[in-house]
């Protein structure tokens, strides 16, 4: 990430020397690269990392998880808080400083500022609180390649070798012998032969539990799209004036998402839990769901404004005026709600995914979480092309994705998104009344152990 601001900042800084530098549009490539390459490396991981400080043992009594696991709710919570506020600077205060003074300085002040952070993120590395799990090795690479080695060796040569004198031995052999070992086992590891195979079978079914619900949140990262892409373009088409000279840039309704995120976003410690006398305020998987419900309500509303953009510029004459007498502000409700879903749905997947993996998977369980929106971008692409095939394909051959705003239907895609996401809630509400939490099963275990021991 760093060198990728570096990179970043020495291309607009030759570029502004040498404009027609070929070298330095390869070099600007690059330095993108590195930048997403370094976003999907530290983002799971830092944030994982940070939630790992807050103590929590699986094996506490029920209050006491109870109470860090309120804990880490309100991290997650803020730390989407933190981000939103760094967003909502860069799009207002970077946007002015590199419109006013240059790339090269716009570039340069989030490169120092990402170096002072890694600087004062290394100099609090003897405070910080590290738990190794014991299932895995200090060489994760080895185990992999043996537990390959394991199942190759099982499909030539599985079999356990019987005595042939005494029937009780051969019984009491079989009830002792490990069924995954054999000659091909690799031996000496210190979590036993079938170690590797353990932990990726493990790995691989702590995913599968959580794959269907993943999946209906897909929906939700495709109206997610939608603000940069084509809520900007209604607003291109909209009276944009404040006062008699100043127009509003369509993009910078964007800010109005995060906006809404950093000032209602207290109002859930301050409001909300105490109205459901709950620490938490409620369940993580209800939280999300609520999020869901306010994006259907905000592709709905989104639906009927872009209806009445239609019939008023239908009624234009299109050689005279281009701006619709509609005002952009009739966008900002579905801004807004959008805002207020972040606060449910994304911090809520957050503390969801975090939550429902071992300890030895916490920085995947983030990269689940971010895997949703990444997965949603190309579906949404995907929807999009779809659209435009059979709609451009019928009738005068008009796509709902005209370039001519008169003759777009945004207002069907709407309706489209807001029906599709109302199935993903339906299922997502199945799958959840299905779902067995993680931290239902650790209360079980702990209320099992506390009637085992004497005198608890």
């Amino acid at each position: 990430m760093r060198s990728g601001l570096v990179a970043l900042t020495s291309t607009a800084l030759s570029w502004a020397r040498h404009p027609t530098d070929k070298i330095s549009s390869s070099y600007l490539f690059w330095s993108l690269w590195l930048i997403s390459l370094g976003q999907g490396g530290y983002n799971p991981s830092l944030q994982a990392f940070g939630a790992d400080q807050i103590a929590n043992d699986d094996e506490l009594p029920s209050t006491q998880y109870e109470k860090k696991s309120n804990k880490k709710s309100s991290f997650f919570q803020w730390w989407y808080f933190g981000i939103c506020g760094g967003s909502l600077a860069g799009v207002t205060v970077m946007s002015y400083i590199q419109d006013t003074f240059g790339w090269v300085l716009g570039f340069a002040i989030p490169t120092v500022a990402m170096v002072a952070s890694i600087f004062l993120f290394w100099c609090g590395g003897r405070i910080y609180a590290y738990k190794q799990d014991d299932a895995i090795s200090e060489k994760p690479s080895r185990d992999i390649v043996r537990s390959i080695k394991e199942a190759l060796s099982r499909l030539t040569s599985s079999r356990i070798t019987l005595s042939n004198n005494n029937p009780e031995v051969v019984e009491l052999e079989l009830q002792e012998k490990p069924l995954c070992q054999n000659p091909g086992s690799t031996e000496g590891s210190k979590e036993g032969p079938c170690s590797g195979i353990s932990y990726l079978v493990e790995n691989g079914k702590v995913v599968s539990r959580l794959f269907p619900i993943w999946t209906m949140l897909l929906m939700f990262a495709v109206i997610f799209q939608q603000p940069a892409t084509f809520f900007t373009k209604q607003g291109m088409t909209m009276k944009r004036n404040v006062g008699s000279t100043f127009k509003i840039p369509p993009a910078t309704l964007q800010s109005a998402i995060t906006v809404s995120i950093i000032l209602l976003m207290p109002f859930y410690d301050a409001l909300l839990i105490p109205f459901t006398r709950d620490r938490k305020g409620i369940r993580v998987t209800q939280r999300m769901g609520v999020g869901m419900v306010l994006s259907v309500v905000a592709m709905v509303i989104a639906a009927v404004v872009e209806t009445k953009r239609l019939e008023i510029s239908q009624k234009m004459d299109p050689g005279l005026e281009t701006e619709v007498p509609l005002s952009i502000f009739w966008l900002l409700p579905q801004y807004i709600l959008l805002g207020i879903s972040d606060i449910f749905t994304v911090v809520g997947m957050q503390e969801f995914f975090y939550g429902e993996v071992p300890v030895r998977m916490r920085t995947m369980g983030i990269a689940l979480y971010t895997s949703v929106f990444g997965v949603g971008s190309f579906l949404s692409a995907l929807l999009i092309s779809l659209v435009e095939y059979f709609t451009a394909s019928r009738g005068k051959g008009k796509s709902w994705f005209s370039d001519d705003m008169r003759e777009s239907r945004l207002d069907k895609y709407y309706w489209l998104l807001a029906l599709l996401s109302v199935l993903s809630l339906v299922f997502y509400v199945i799958f959840c009344n299905f779902f067995v939490s993680r931290s239902s099963d650790l209360d079980n275990e702990n209320q099992a152990r506390g009637r085992g021991r004497p005198g608890l």
